[in-house]
């Protein structure tokens, strides 16, 4: 594997550039050295598809076992991407040696800064809990870039299309899940039925929710788990099966309450580890938009590495209308062409992101998440 440097990042790494070698280019990157958040962070960028990785928190120590750290990198992306694990190994046996060398000409290193542009776009979703950071790697992949003249791209769709043509055959896993999601109301019916890969993460999941229903993901959420069969229901008592099994949440501050209920960071945390089971997903712990997921059926040939919505009916609320009776209210203003706050209501909605629910354009959004 070629990785080519900028000269801050050889300068960190207090190597003498090797010669360069010829080497094909979905196997060769570029990577600059950045300073994110008042961390050093490293963003590689494939010569072949421009698909970004980035690794942020590096420590002095860590420059030492660059090539370790690359290897891993790619491993974790290419994992969250749903890539299998024959083709994840099929890549990196190609990049056993390493080659650190120097920049290849301005073309790519201006394709590298706007990778490094991305990397900022991104800058909030970078954490401090791992240096691999998938969901902001795959979120600059995601962005189009200019590829020539008149000629756009994204990263993310090159990359598939490059490693489908190296192995000549599929490269997804196919096993997913196809989920019930009922939004909680007492008055309106909103639900939508999505699939998704198996092995989603629980921050995935909560992009593909916010996504699926229309949120702007202005407010803190979080995962209760339930016992469901085929858990062994007779072992746990009545209070037990009514208790979640675990809550898995987006900040480290809730672990300041203690609700009586084993708590994680959902960062790590995979739906397939927890399957079968139902979930409650809780979306802006104010209004208190709770969500109740029930899996409904397994699929085995799932040939996609993103989630589709396949049914849904009703409209999610606006962004902070102060719960149900906030949103009746809402609805019988925008209702009412008469009402003195009929524009003002309903500008606002717009603002809040309301509209009415369109599959068509659900699976525009969920096709980039």
């Amino acid at each position: 594997m070629l990785i080519q440097c900028t000269k801050k990042l050889l300068n960190e790494l207090k190597i003498k550039p090797s010669p360069s070698n010829e080497e094909r280019t979905l196997f060769s990157w570029h990577a600059n050295l950045l300073t994110v958040a008042r961390r050093k962070t490293l963003v590689l960028m494939n010569d072949s598809n421009r698909y970004v990785i980035i690794l942020h928190g590096l420590k002095a120590k860590d420059f030492k076992k660059l090539d370790e750290l690359i290897i891993q990198a790619i491993s974790e992306v290419f994992r969250a991407e749903n890539i299998k694990e024959d083709v994840i190994k099929s890549f990196l046996s190609q990049s056993k040696e390493m080659t650190f060398t120097t920049t290849k000409d301005r073309t790519t290193v201006a394709r590298l800064n706007k990778a490094c542009d991305h990397t900022f776009f991104y800058e909030r979703e970078l954490t401090q809990e791992s240096l691999y950071q998938t969901t902001a790697s795959k979120g600059a992949s995601r962005l189009i870039v200019g590829d020539g003249k008149n000629d756009y791209i994204r990263p993310n769709e090159g990359l598939y299309s490059d490693l489908e043509e190296w192995l000549e055959g599929s490269i997804f896993n196919s096993d997913a899940v196809v989920l019930h999601v009922t939004l909680e109301l007492e008055n309106h019916h909103v639900w939508r039925k999505i699939v998704v890969p198996k092995n989603i993460t629980f921050p995935d999941l909560h992009e593909v929710l916010q996504t699926t229903f229309g949120w702007q993901d202005s407010h803190l959420h979080e995962f209760h788990i339930y016992a469901s069969k085929p858990f062994d229901l007779a072992k746990l008592s009545r209070e037990e099966r009514r208790k979640p099994l675990v809550n898995l949440v987006c900040s480290k501050e809730a672990f300041g309450y203690d609700y009586g209920i084993p708590m994680k960071m959902e960062t790590e945390e995979k739906l397939s580890d927890y399957l079968p089971a139902e979930i409650t997903y809780t979306y802006d712990l104010g209004d208190d938009w709770k969500h109740h997921i029930v899996v409904e059926e397994m699929i085995d040939d799932y040939d996609v590495n993103y989630p589709v919505c396949l049914a849904g009916e009703g409209d999610a609320p606006p962004e902070d209308v102060g719960g149900e009776p906030g949103y009746d209210e809402f609805l019988a203003t925008i209702a009412d062409r008469m009402n003195p706050d009929y524009e003002h209501m309903r500008s606002w909605g717009i603002r809040q992101g309301y509209e009415e629910f369109s599959i068509e354009m659900v699976n525009r959004r969920l096709k980039n998440v």
